[in-house]
């Protein structure tokens, strides 16, 4: 096994879209709410765009050239954040990968880029349910820690 993390670009869009569509659906299977309204093409049609654009900016594991795992990230700003900060929406490792430290060279190469950047921190949004409290420890074991709160959200419809 040979895992390196590359930086995407649009090219990448197809397989970033095919792991987004596993991340969701295994969150709703966990969950056993149909909470995302997902499809494939359009996905893929906005990670293209926004990765083009620079607003959107993914990291790809692979083994070998097979796609196993991916973290995105996009900058947000904040003034109790001390201005501009990273927020990761997706990190999703592939089931047979998991345990093997792909999660966690995701992060590192997360953090990497957060520097460059000249981000303050990274934040990330885990569910406060009881089913996802393996998810909450590995980002504990990874060096973050809870800030409070919790994420909330309104549909606009324009």
């Amino acid at each position: 096994m040979s895992i390196e993390i590359i930086k995407s670009t649009k090219d990448d869009s197809l397989d970033i879209s095919i792991m987004t569509g596993e991340l969701l659906q295994e969150i709703m299977d966990i969950i056993n709410i149909k909470a995302f309204n997902f499809n494939q093409e359009e996905t893929q049609k906005r990670a293209e765009d926004l990765i083009s654009k620079n607003l959107y900016f993914v990291f790809i594991a692979k083994d070998n050239d097979k796609s196993i795992g991916f973290i995105s990230m996009y900058e947000s700003y904040a003034l109790y954040a001390e201005g501009a900060y990273g927020t990761i929406p997706e990190l999703y490792v592939r089931q047979e990968y998991r345990s093997l430290n792909v999660g966690k060279l995701l992060l590192e190469k997360a953090k990497e880029f957060a520097i460059s950047k000249n981000w303050k921190r990274l934040e990330v949004t885990t569910p406060p349910l009881p089913q996802f409290d393996k998810t909450l420890s590995f980002y504990e074991n990874n060096s973050f820690e809870i800030s409070g709160g919790r994420k909330l959200k309104i549909d606009i419809k324009g």
